[in-house]
């Protein structure tokens, strides 16, 4: 009683200057490689997504929120509000391999559990699991559904030779399309949900993720399209119809009014997902490998209508979450990210001087303001990246004779970063590339991440 109590006063001292009257639930959705463009209310023409339009309609649409390059990366920034020169999760974790996010790390559903909430994921975690210690409901979730890594097979569930579905550590064998078992499972948690505590809901959806599949009746309002682009658009409006069945839920629940619903793809989306009017694919730190297509939405707190141009970055969903919890940020390791709320809520500007944007400790980009800084771009880590042919390996060539190669992009007027501007603007690409360093002082090597006593971890294994 004590400690519920201490939790309640905890959150009443902040609740006034978040204008909520208690801890709200919180929905994360993250759809898996999603593009920039794909949805309509990012300027897609071709999928229909009106579930999900509607709710970014009624919220606020991050136009500048970053993400990671590819998919471990990105969870591990959302979990840990670090970055990942800080966890050294700069790669994708892969079946088989003998490290996972580092043990020294708490995790944002710890954060809320301790802050009193019912925390459950339903979908895909990739942030480790080759020891229990690394499995969700050893991170502070105390449900977890789904499946540990990508690329499963959306009927029979299995990745390559194992079958990856579990239900709180358990393997377990079903029948169905993971897109619709994740929804029928989150809806179950909202409806069954303790009514005495708030929900932290965690969804990220293996779609629109390879390989490409889906029931055929999705692929019927797109006989227009071709090949892969035409099962995508299947899957997309698969996700649409998930996401609209875990409002419904909300909604006969009488949560939906106490729920912030946040929704944001993993990374840029690799072909044939449309990053338009973005540079790049997945696996790149150009903006159509880390800028995603996101929104947030609570009614009566979150402003409908709005386009939010401000800068944000994944690590700031962490502190920001946490303090409108009312939950404590006092922890042993420092956090990159920063409470946007007030930049969410109130127009405030972005509480960032500059963000991250990291691939490798040598594969990196700043963005400043409306300017963008990159370092050694046009590399990947991403095996659904398309190949670079002809200019692609001449630059590589030109990049291993002369070293570090720097390009400054002005996100104001080229989005697509075409105009390469280092060279009329020497003083602020020194500038900018001082402040990168300023980023990578302290950057964890890959392959050196702790163990909870401090050891490092062994090196990973080769997929079989």
């Amino acid at each position: 009683m004590k400690i519920i109590t201490a939790l309640a006063l905890s959150f009443t001292l902040v609740a006034s200057s978040y204008g909520a009257e208690k801890q709200p639930n919180i929905v994360f959705l993250l759809v898996d490689d999603l593009g920039y463009a794909d949805c309509g209310f990012n300027g897609g023409k071709e999928i229909k997504t009106p579930s999900i339009d509607k709710l970014a309609a009624e919220g606020t649409v991050l136009d500048s929120l970053y993400v990671q390059p590819v998919c471990s990366p990105t969870r591990a920034a959302l979990m840990t509000g670090r970055y990942a020169t800080h966890t050294g999760v700069y790669t994708i974790v892969r079946p088989h391999a003998t490290w996972g996010l580092p043990l020294t790390e708490r995790t944002l559903a710890n954060a809320l559990h301790d802050a009193g909430y019912a925390t459950a994921i339903t979908g895909k975690w990739h942030l480790g699991e080759y020891e229990p210690a690394y499995l969700p409901t050893a991170r502070g979730f105390d449900h977890h559904y789904g499946h540990y890594f990508g690329m499963l097979d959306y009927f029979t569930h299995m990745r390559a030779e194992d079958l990856d579905w579990y239900r709180d550590g358990k393997q377990i064998k079903e029948e169905g399309y993971t897109t619709h078992l994740l929804a029928r499972e989150a809806c179950r948690t909202i409806t069954e949900k303790d009514k005495t505590k708030p929900l932290f809901l965690y969804v990220p959806f293996n779609g629109v993720h390879g390989p490409f599949q889906v029931p055929d009746d999705y692929l019927k309002p797109y006989g227009t399209l071709k090949g892969n682009r035409q099962k995508l658009a299947g899957m997309l409006a698969a996700v649409d119809e998930a996401i609209a069945q875990i409002v419904v839920a909300l909604e006969k629940s009488g949560e939906r009014e106490n729920t912030l619903i946040i929704f944001s793809s993993d990374n840029g989306g690799p072909p044939p997902g449309d990053n338009t009017p973005l540079r790049g694919f997945k696996g790149s730190i150009y903006e159509g490998g880390v800028r995603g297509c996101a929104f947030a939405n609570w009614p009566g707190h979150i402003p409908a209508g709005k386009r939010l141009k401000e800068p944000m970055h994944t690590v700031d969903w962490y502190p920001t979450l946490v303090k409108l919890a009312g939950g404590s940020l006092e922890q042993k390791t420092a956090l990159d990210g920063k409470d946007v709320w007030p930049m969410l809520t109130q127009g405030a500007p972005s509480p960032h001087d500059a963000i991250l944007c990291v691939q490798s400790p040598t594969v990196a980009a700043l963005r400043m303001g409306d300017w963008k800084l990159v370092m050694n771009g046009g590399h990947n880590d991403n095996e659904d990246a398309p190949k670079t042919k002809g200019k692609g390996k001449k630059g590589k060539a030109k990049a291993a004779e002369t070293g570090e190669t720097l390009a400054l992009y002005n996100l104001a007027t080229d989005i697509g970063e075409k105009e390469d501007l280092a060279a009329k603007e020497p003083e602020r690409t020194a500038a900018m590339r001082a402040r990168l360093a300023e980023f990578l002082k302290d950057a964890v090597v890959p392959g050196q991440i702790g163990h909870e006593d401090g050891a490092l971890m062994p090196p990973k294994k080769k997929r079989p």
